[in-house]
């Protein structure tokens, strides 16, 4: 077991900024030995941090291929682009390096198959650095329903609803990649936050997998109508047609025959939720109202159609799980509520020990080819597609996950 660890930091735009600055730098026994960024002042700004923290000031780069040939780097963070994944990814496993790749879908089935391969052909794990499987709502529930509480699970719902108008209108300005793939595509292209603790709850690439998924889109409407009224008429964009949904509503058949909605909803007005909804033949958890309803108790009234929620926080003591418990014993620390610190900790210890990774290949590319599968559904109309099995049978035989 290693007792520093060498990594690479490969994207520094504001996710891979946060990352380092609050994840990764503060870490005893993690040395930022290299950053990499096809733009010179994040790379610039990435040193200085590292350099304000106290610590040596690491290679810049703007090539990860050098990254890839310092043999110092154990480890490589890949948090650029979403296009830039799956070659960075494939590339980093080949030279030998324990992989971590941030959150995004696939462009293609076959790229996800090519993460597979590059894995089974080198025995190099790696890691999607999905954080909300590590957050503490999505945890508990996870704990609830491993002890029984909601009975067999029946429907899970889940969503990306994140007003990004902004983000996304101004993007070549930000530089930021929302901006072409919204012009360009018409999917869900962010499903695995709301996927991942979902695919925990129904053991998916561990004795259970997805088959099939239909996705249909909205028009698109927000993004126009949002840069009309900050930008005017004479801003370039206002003219572009934006391919992307509005709103894109994907159904997943599972194996043991559950059912999941996933639901992206990244430009129109709305309060940030990911909706994470269980649903089970004794009771169910909701997010959005952040309640618990199980049956024989909050249906047991005089009156009909009287029934209550539970606020989930009177189960928090019972249900809160071991790893949120530790954690807040040694303080919570890191962006978005604390799962940062929790996801980039697994990837860490587990290339300490050269270890399975906590959320590994088949996992990333089970999860990713939601993305183009839905593209396609969506372009035929909402024509059923088949998921492949990205384990070859494994699946029937994995273990469950354990954060």
């Amino acid at each position: 077991m290693k007792t520093k660890l060498n990594v690479a930091v490969v994207g520094l735009g504001n996710r891979g900024v946060s990352l380092l600055k609050h994840c990764i730098l503060p870490r005893e026994g993690v040395r930022v030995a290299a950053v990499c960024d096809v733009y010179e002042d994040r790379r610039e700004r990435a040193v200085k941090l590292a350099v304000e923290a106290g610590r040596p000031a690491p290679v810049s780069t703007g090539d990860w291929r050098e990254i890839l040939a310092m043999d110092e780097v154990d480890a490589v963070l890949i948090l650029a682009s979403w296009e830039s994944h799956v070659d960075a990814a494939c590339a980093s496993m080949r030279a030998g390096k324990y992989t971590g790749i941030e959150v995004g879908g696939a462009y293609s089935v076959e790229d996800c198959w090519r993460l597979v391969r590059a894995y089974e052909e080198t025995g190099v794990p790696c890691m999607m650095l999905e954080n909300c499987c590590y957050g503490r709502d999505e945890l508990m529930v996870l704990n609830m329903v491993r002890q029984g509480l909601f009975g067999e699970v029946v429907h899970c719902q889940g969503g990306y609803r994140h007003d990004l108008r902004d983000e996304v209108a101004y993007g070549r300005e930000e530089r930021h990649y929302r901006f072409r793939n919204y012009l360009g595509r018409n999917c869900e292209n962010y499903p695995t936050h709301e996927l991942g603790p979902i695919a925990n709850v129904l053991d998916i690439n561990r004795g259970n997998r997805m088959l099939t998924l239909v996705s249909v889109a909205s028009k698109a409407a927000g993004l126009h109508e949002y840069l009309l009224r900050e930008r005017g008429e004479s801003y370039d964009a206002t003219q572009m047609r934006f391919a992307q949904g509005d709103v894109v509503t994907t159904i997943i058949k599972c194996a043991r025959g559950e059912t999941i909605t996933l639901t992206l909803d990244t430009t129109l007005p709305r309060f940030y939720s990911r909706g994470f909804h269980v649903q089970g033949t004794k009771g169910m958890y909701m997010e959005d109202n952040n309640s618990v309803f199980l049956d024989g108790t909050d249906n047991e009234f005089d009156f009909k159609w009287k029934e209550k929620w539970n606020n989930a926080e009177a189960y928090r003591e019972a249900y809160d799980h071991p790893v949120w418990k530790r954690y807040l014993e040694e303080g919570v620390r890191g962006g978005h509520d604390g799962m940062d610190w929790l996801v980039l900790g697994a990837f860490f210890d587990a290339a300490r020990q050269n270890a399975p990774a906590p959320i590994d290949v088949y996992d990333a590319a089970a999860w990713m080819s939601i993305t183009a599968l839905s593209e396609q559904s969506v372009a035929l109309g909402g024509t059923p597609m088949p998921i492949p099995d990205f384990t070859n049978g494994r699946w029937l035989s994995r273990e469950p996950w354990q954060p």
